[in-house]
């Protein structure tokens, strides 16, 4: 009866030992199936931080460019009304410089007629001077 008992407490005994085996060899794989399952979770946790920060990077690069292109936009357009401004004041400069310059031609093409006229003046008055002597 002893050594019965003794069969039955070995065969538990080895039942035991092997089913704890056998849940420890299930309890490694549940493991090792979440640690992958975690490792991937974070990988795409990593990839989607990756991607976010990317978006954002671009984003703020296109913001940049956006502000640099309003910036040279702005600095065009100063530069242009500056020139128009300086082309405006040179024509009118211009203007004024030829219309001086006729002036001054007109008054000497005035003063050479009036010279003109006088010498004729003076030779007509001879000439009639010259004819009442005559008569």
């Amino acid at each position: 009866h002893e050594r019965e008992h003794d069969r039955e407490i070995s065969e538990l005994a080895a039942k035991h030992a092997e089913e704890m085996e056998k849940l420890r060899a299930e309890l490694k794989e549940e493991q090792r199936h979440l640690l992958d399952e975690l490792r991937e979770q974070m990988a795409a946790a990593h990839r989607a931080e990756h991607e976010q920060a990317q978006l954002q990077s671009q984003t703020l690069h296109s913001l940049e460019l956006e502000a640099l292109r309003l910036t040279l936009n702005n600095m065009h357009t100063s530069q242009l009304e500056l020139t128009q401004s300086n082309l405006r004041k040179e024509k009118e400069t211009a203007l004024m410089e030829l219309r001086e310059m006729l002036n001054d031609k007109r008054a000497q093409e005035v003063a050479i007629l009036q010279s003109r006229h006088q010498l004729e003046w003076e030779k007509i008055k001879e000439q009639c001077l010259k004819e009442k002597e005559d008569l």
